[in-house]
C-alpha cells in the first residue's frame, strides 16, 4: 500500500527537530530553486536557516514539482547535492506520485508518454502492463511517418501479438512531439488497437491520465520555455478537429491539481508523525500553479473544515476530475490553511509589464494560462505573499512561525 510504503520510509529519513511541528512547507524547484541545471543563489542560504545545530530541518519540507521525467531518488540526489543539504526521496513529490493512489487502473494496459524512463515509473508506481510510445512504434512501423530517416524497418517475422491498450498516461512533454501526437491519436481514434482504422464515432474515450499542466516554465532562457501543458493543447487541438469533441480526462495530476496538494499534505504530515499542521506555506514562482493551486487548496480547506460537504466528495467536485481521491483523511487532521509565497526568481518576474497568463488581447480580453479545464478565477492567482527571492520566502516563515500562536 501507498501509505504504508510512505510511512516507512519518513520514519527514517524524517528529521524534524521536535514531533509537533506547526507549519509545514512545499517548494516548487525549476524558478525557485534551480533554473535549468543553475542552482539559484538564495536556495543554499534559505536552506541552511532552516536546519538547526543538529542539521535537522525546524519544519516539515516536501518538494512539490511538475517535473515527470525521471525518478524521485534522481531529483532528492540532485536536490541533495545542490542544496548541500540531505534530501530524502520521501520528501519529493513528482507530478506523476499521486498516481500510486489511483490503484483502479494499476492492472490495465497502459500507454506512457513523455521522456525519460516512463516504463520504469510506471512499474514503479504499481502499474503492471505497461507499453511505451517506441514499442507501440516499433510493432506498427507503419504508423510514424513524418521523419523519412527514422521509419522503422518491418520485421521479416510476425511479432508477438499486441495487446489492446486500455488506457494512456501521458507523463510529460516528450521528445519528438510529432511521432507522440501521431501515436496517441492513432491509439484515441480506434479504442485501443491502433493496427485498425480510425473510428471517430465512438461512443466512449479511452481513459487519459495527464501529469503536468504547465503551459511553460523556467529555464536558464531569458523567457518561459514550453511545457507539458504545450503539448496538452496541441493533442487536444488534433483530437477536436478530427473528431469534433473535447479531449476529456480522467485525471489532471500535478499543480495545481488538488489531488497534488492533498498527497503532499499527507507527506508533509508523516514527517509531523502524523500530527495536523496548522499552515501550509507554498512557495513557487508561477501564478498558473503554484499559486492557483495553493488557492485553490485553501479555499477546499475552508469548505472541508466548515463540513459543507465530505472531504473525498469535496476535492473530486473542485478538481472536475472523475476520480475520486484514493486519500480520505478525517477531517481533524487537515491543515487549516495554505498560504501561497510568490517569489519573482522565475516565470513570474515584477521586471515584466504583466505576468506570463495575465496579458491582454488586443480585444481587452485576459490572457490566461491555464488548462482548458481549469477555470479562470482572479482571486485565485492573487498570492497571499510577493517575495523577491526563496531566502526572502523562508525569512518570511521564519517570521510568522516566530509570531505565531500555536494552540489548534
Amino acid at each position: 500500500m501507498w501509505c504504508a510504503r510512505l510511512q516507512q520510509g519518513l520514519r527514517s529519513s524524517s528529521r524534524c527537530a521536535a514531533s509537533r511541528q506547526r507549519a509545514g512547507l512545499l517548494f516548487d524547484v525549476d524558478g525557485v530553486l534551480v533554473r535549468g541545471g543553475s542552482l539559484i543563489p538564495a536556495a543554499r542560504r534559505a536552506f541552511r536557516k532552516l536546519l538547526d545545530q543538529n542539521n535537522n530541518f525546524l519544519f516539515p519540507v516536501v518538494f512539490v514539482t511538475n517535473a515527470g521525467s525521471c525518478q524521485r531518488q534522481h531529483k532528492a540526489h540532485q536536490l541533495s547535492r545542490l542544496l548541500d543539504v540531505q534530501i530524502a526521496p520521501e520528501q519529493v513529490v513528482l507530478s506523476y506520485s499521486p498516481l500510486e493512489m489511483l490503484r483502479s487502473f494499476h492492472d490495465k494496459c497502459v500507454l506512457v508518454s513523455g521522456q525519460g524512463p516512463v516504463v520504469d515509473i510506471a512499474s514503479t508506481l504499481g502499474f503492471k502492463k505497461v507499453i511505451s510510445i517506441e514499442q507501440l512504434r516499433e510493432h506498427h512501423p507503419l504508423l510514424d511517418m513524418v521523419d523519412h530517416n527514422r521509419r522503422p524497418t518491418p520485421s521479416a517475422t510476425p511479432l508477438q501479438k499486441f495487446p489492446q491498450i486500455e488506457a494512456v498516461v501521458l507523463f510529460g512533454e516528450p521528445v519528438r512531439w510529432e511521432t507522440n501526437l501521431q501515436l496517441l491519436v492513432d491509439v484515441l481514434l480506434t479504442n485501443g488497437s491502433p493496427g485498425f482504422a480510425y473510428k471517430t464515432q465512438l461512443s466512449t474515450q479511452l481513459p487519459v491520465l495527464a501529469c503536468n499542466m504547465d503551459l511553460v516554465w523556467m529555464a536558464e532562457a531569458p523567457s518561459p520555455r514550453f511545457g507539458h501543458g504545450m503539448f496538452m493543447l496541441c493533442l487536444e487541438s488534433v483530437y477536436k478537429k478530427l473528431t469534433g469533441r473535447e479531449l476529456q480526462y480522467q485525471a489532471l495530476l500535478g499543480k495545481p491539481g488538488l489531488l497534488t496538494y492533498q498527497y503532499a499534505e499527507h507527506v508533509l504530515r508523516l514527517q509531523n508523525q502524523n500530527h495536523k499542521l496548522a499552515t501550509i506555506y507554498a512557495i513557487g514562482d508561477n501564478l498558473m500553479t503554484d499559486v492557483y493551486g495553493a488557492n485553490l487548496y485553501n479555499r477546499c480547506l475552508a469548505q472541508q473544515h466548515a463540513a459543507m460537504m465530505p472531504p473525498a466528495r469535496m476535492f473530486a467536485q473542485s478538481t472536475g476530475s472523475q476520480v475520486t481521491t484514493a486519500v480520505e483523511e478525517d477531517l481533524a487532521l487537515a491543515a487549516a490553511q495554505c498560504r501561497s509565497i510568490l517569489v519573482c526568481t522565475g516565470v513570474y518576474s515584477p521586471a515584466r509589464s504583466s505576468a506570463p497568463g495575465q496579458e491582454r488581447y488586443d480585444d481587452g480580453q485576459s490572457n490566461f494560462y491555464g488548462h482548458r479545464d481549469t477555470v479562470m478565477e482572479a482571486d485565485l492567482m492573487e498570492p497571499s505573499f510577493v517575495v523577491e527571492d526563496v531566502e526572502a520566502a523562508v525569512d518570511l516563515v521564519l517570521q510568522q512561525q516566530s509570531s505565531a500562536t500555536f494552540d489548534l
